[in-house]
């Protein structure tokens, strides 16, 4: 009865409901709490030897903002047709359409889903027609993407069509499904006749199966958005490349010890034909299943066969027997998969993640948001007429001018700025092309607080490069203004030059542009004398102001002197201003007849010539140069 009692004591305790909790509790926190932590711990300092986790707010954004810009590439869509070719901009304002993208990407979606049902020849036998009208829709999509590209080439040209990667991923798929309906609707017949019709669309069904995957593909070239989530895979696959190689050296690794270990095990319930590690080659097969989770423990425990269940005498080496090892088995497989699992797959993920956030994180955050890029690739487009990535460098004006947004560069309100990027890229460049990447960079420089956003090192270098560019733009601008003064000041002196000979070939001065005064010559100065003296001048401005600022004015006023002089002289031998002006007939006998008077016959002249008694006059005249030169100094 004892007995009986204390048995059936024993199963009411094991038979409690309330100790499922125990496996549920222990889950939860084991799992979901304990393995999340550990996982946050290792994303925690993968981010910190990275050196991310240490920068600030504006230093992570322009880190996103630069791998931003390294993955931006311009656009490649050609010019548009001249309008004297009418069907061309026809075509081309069609192919480039909005709703000519969204049928066609339709079209798309609509070949993948004739992949509903196998393409194989038992399905043929169970579901002919079915299978028969899908193939048929596949391969009408595959005319009207043919189609596609003819329109393309003529809107585009055959250049300009092939410069686009999409394009040509879309002519090659295009020309792979324009063979496989050549090979599987019209090749039947023929090997029907041969006797390997079966064999035939076994071949055809497989090659149009992937020639569909294939275009599926194609969809994320047509859509922003999936065109986003690629480049997040593909630049995760990029960034994870060392890291992947690391995985690979592991498996490999784990794999000849598996070998090792394991190679001689008895077949059980998860080792068997496909799985075991009889050699590396299906070492590596089972431990990459191994990564995916798929029965591990079950191969495991297979492994940890020992006797009785494995043969065994005394005296055979462990490669005499079938059977695996236990503690090896535990300590191999758990080690490999919390490695593998919880380190390396998590690391993968944390790089998958961050350029998640990279591409889908908000415009607020960003420095630059995909409008502006987008605008930049625009405004590229209409300069790169040719296509070649670069541009020379007299056309990164025309393309600032061009920019809308933030990017936007006013040459009238922010006018040194727009001197600023035009230098920096003769500076970096030495007049050679510039690429795309070089203006877009040079862009996000000057678009963004660098002493907030850039690093030390970096931040240090871009400030040297700006100062240089400062200086040498000024440098620049003042050698302008000083040439400009100086070809005005050269225009001046020319037009008095010009009055002054004038004025002695009025009055008989001599023919010289030398105007010789005692001691004293006044000559038009060369370019380089003008350069020196207004270098010098900056230190005698005061001397130089009371000279009258040039040496043509003090002749001037000389000249005014003389002029007055020689007016009055004039005057008086001629009694009114208008006798000098008009030397009529009448008025010349009215001259001789005083000059005959006078009894100085030999002093006739015309009335606008300058008479020989004026030496005395020129010796005032070069007195009164003098005079006003002496004043001056």
């Amino acid at each position: 009865m004892k007995g009986n009692r204390f048995s059936k004591g024993s199963e009411w305790s094991r038979d409690a409901k309330w100790a499922v909790l125990f496996i549920h509790i222990y889950v939860f926190i084991g799992c979901m709490i304990g393995l999340t932590l550990f996982v946050g711990v290792v994303v925690a300092n993968y981010t910190e030897n990275r050196g991310t986790a240490l920068l600030t707010v504006d230093q992570r954004r322009w880190h996103d903002l630069k791998a931003r810009l390294k993955m931006a590439q311009p656009l490649h869509v050609p010019p548009k047709p001249p309008e004297s070719a009418k069907l061309r901009c026809y075509l081309y304002d069609l192919t480039t359409s909005r709703w000519f993208k969204q049928l066609f990407a339709a079209l798309v979606v609509l070949n993948s889903f004739t992949l509903v049902i196998p393409w194989n020849v038992m399905e043929e036998q169970d579901r002919k027609k079915l299978l028969l009208s899908l193939t048929v829709i596949s391969a009408i999509c595959n005319v009207l993407f043919t189609l596609e590209c003819l329109l393309k080439m003529i809107a585009f040209t055959i250049s300009g069509f092939w410069q686009s990667r999409r394009n040509r991923i879309d002519m090659i798929i295009t020309i792979l499904g324009i063979n496989w309906i050549v090979f599987h609707f019209l090749f039947q017949l023929p090997a029907y006749f041969a006797g390997g019709i079966t064999e035939w669309k076994r071949l055809t069904y497989t090659y149009g199966y992937l020639v569909v995957i294939l275009r599926f593909f194609t969809i994320a070239g047509r859509k922003s958005t999936l065109k986003m989530l690629m480049l997040t895979v593909v630049m995760s696959m990029v960034r994870s490349s060392f890291i992947i190689a690391a995985m690979f050296l592991l498996v490999l690794f784990y794999a000849n010890a598996g070998v090792v270990l394991f190679g001689m095990v008895k077949y059980g319930q998860a080792v068997g034909k496909h799985v075991n590690f009889r050699n590396g080659r299906e070492a590596l097969v089972v431990l990459f299943r191994s990564v995916t989770g798929e029965d591990w423990n079950d191969i495991m425990h297979d492994c940890m066969r020992a006797p009785p269940f494995c043969n065994w005498h005394p005296g055979l080496s462990y490669w005499q027997t079938d059977c695996g090892n236990y503690f090896g088995a535990i300590v191999y497989f758990c080690s490999f998969y919390l490695i593998i699992t919880y380190i390396v797959l998590n690391l993968l993920v944390a790089i998958i993640m961050e350029n998640f956030s990279l591409f889908y994180s908000s415009e607020e955050d960003a420095l630059l948001s995909y409008a502006d890029i987008r605008n930049f690739q625009l405004v590229w487009n209409m300069v790169d007429i040719e296509q070649k990535r670069s541009i020379p460098v007299r056309r990164v004006k025309f393309l600032l001018r061009l920019l809308k947004g933030r990017l936007e560069v006013d040459d009238e309100k922010d006018g040194l700025l727009f001197k600023h990027m035009c230098h920096e890229m003769e500076r970096l460049h030495n007049g050679d092309d510039v690429s795309f990447h070089d203006v877009l960079n040079m862009l996000s420089y000057r678009s963004v607080d660098i002493r907030k956003s850039l690093q030390l090192e970096e931040l240090l270098q871009r400030e040297e490069l700006e100062y240089i560019i400062e200086e040498e733009v000024a440098k620049h601008t003042i050698r302008t203004w000083l040439e400009n003064c100086l070809k005005s000041i050269k225009a001046k002196q020319n037009n008095t030059l010009g009055k002054m000979n004038s004025i002695g070939s009025t009055f008989a001065f001599p023919q010289s542009q030398e105007v010789l005064t005692k001691g004293v010559v006044l000559t038009e100065p060369s370019p380089e004398e003008e350069l020196q003296g207004v270098d010098k001048g900056v230190g005698s401005g005061k001397k130089k102001a009371q000279r009258g600022n040039s040496i043509t004015e003090v002749v001037t006023e000389a000249q005014k002197k003389s002029v007055k002089r020689a007016n009055e002289k004039i005057k008086e031998r001629r009694g009114t201003l208008r006798q000098i002006q008009m030397g009529t007939y009448d008025e010349l006998e009215e001259v001789e007849e005083d000059d005959d008077t006078d009894g100085g016959g030999d002093m006739r002249r015309p009335s606008f010539d300058y008479p020989h008694h004026s030496d005395i006059s020129h010796e005032k005249q070069f007195e009164d140069v003098k005079t006003w030169w002496t004043l001056c100094d």
